[in-house]
């Protein structure tokens, strides 16, 4: 499972992993909800050397809590960061519990051509009742049925990824076809709440597949690229991580790093004092750089890759972009994209044969 070099990747969604980030945060308040932000934190991201960006999302609307929560949706920001970056990968939050599977995977497809094959899917549920009210459908209520719809949608998804084959455009002037109809194919998916016919309303994606990144709890290991695992200790994560399954585990840890100015218990003190920074269960780092780069070789030998959730992405980042990485990468210890490459590439995993396509070449060899 562990490699020579860990994937580094980090959730850069709005100001910060503590609900009351925004009040250290280093912009004003009006630059929170603008793209310009968002793709600003990504260029600071890919200078470093991570791997992937994530993007977290959500359908409900402010609320009455004093700390913000709107956003622009995570596949329209991934689509402004995509254009404004090369090498690092881009994995926008969809849940499907209420989405439509088919536009959720067209969305996907999409952002993977506008990024050149640098798109991820980080599959989460819609747990709030509220959400079912937005949405404007009925309640999924227990975890087995949000997990049924997680299965499906994912399900629903790479199957349409496969209903283009790899050569379905053929663009000929002389045949006047555009298309070879031949080459692209029904998926005649049928689940317990809904059907998809298919095809795809957009061509076979660059990477065939995007990176599905999903908890292995939520989501089967046959379905996931990378199994995002939790646990409240080293020992918690390196059981979770070797149930997997996966062809690559990542470890969620949430850290508070020493600044310049404030260690990171004064600043996760400062914070606490407006809401709590919520126990999701996960792997917690509050110290300094050297001590989170000890710990990240420590993590290696269990896990292919670690995605970091910074309290205050305007504190954290820069800490973790002149401290930490640089570190790891004067050990090796760091993989790095390459110019061009894509996502799967950068995280060792093969293309995907097309399996309309695959299933045509066994046919004729019988």
């Amino acid at each position: 499972m562990s490699g020579p070099a860990l994937h580094l990747a980090v959730e850069i969604d709005g100001d910060g992993a503590h609900p009351a980030a925004w009040r250290r945060a280093a912009h004003s308040p009006d630059q929170l909800l603008t793209p310009r932000r968002v793709a600003r934190v990504a260029a600071v991201a890919e200078n470093a050397g991570f791997a992937l960006i994530t993007l977290d999302d959500g359908v409900l609307p402010p609320g009455a809590a004093p700390d913000p929560v709107g956003r622009i949706g995570a596949v329209e920001r991934a689509a402004f960061v995509a254009a404004s970056t090369t090498t690092i990968g881009i994995a926008p939050v969809v849940p499907v519990t209420y989405a439509e599977p088919f536009h959720v995977s067209s969305q996907l497809a999409s952002l993977d051509h506008i990024s050149a094959g640098r798109a991820g899917w980080v599959v989460t549920e819609e747990e709030r009742p509220e959400a079912a009210r937005a949405w404007g459908r009925p309640l999924v209520a227990d975890a087995a049925a949000r997990a049924r719809e997680s299965r499906d949608g994912v399900e629903v998804a790479r199957a349409l990824w496969d209903s283009w084959e790899d050569d379905a455009v053929i663009r000929s002037v002389a045949t006047s076809r555009y298309l070879d109809r031949e080459r692209l194919h029904y998926i005649d998916f049928t689940g317990e709440t809904y059907a998809v016919k298919g095809p795809a309303i957009v061509p076979r994606p660059p990477q065939g597949q995007l990176v599905v990144l999903g908890p292995p709890d939520r989501v089967p290991a046959a379905q996931l690229d990378v199994a995002l695992v939790e646990g409240r200790d080293l020992a918690s994560v390196a059981a979770a991580a070797a149930a997997a399954g996966t062809p690559r585990v990542f470890a969620e840890v949430e850290v508070a790093l020493d600044t310049p100015d404030t260690t990171a218990a004064e600043r996760v003190a400062d914070l606490e004092q407006h809401a709590p920074w919520t126990d999701r269960g996960r792997l917690r780092h509050i110290g300094s750089a050297e001590q989170l780069g000890s710990f990240l070789r420590e993590l290696i030998r269990h896990v292919d890759g670690v995605r970091l959730h910074p309290l205050v992405l305007d504190e954290d980042l820069p800490v973790l972009s002149r401290l930490v990485l640089p570190g790891l990468s004067e050990r090796r210890l760091l993989a790095r994209p390459l110019p061009g490459t894509s996502l799967r590439s950068a995280l060792g995993l093969e293309r995907p044969a097309n399996r309309f396509a695959a299933a045509a070449v066994q046919e004729e060899a019988r």
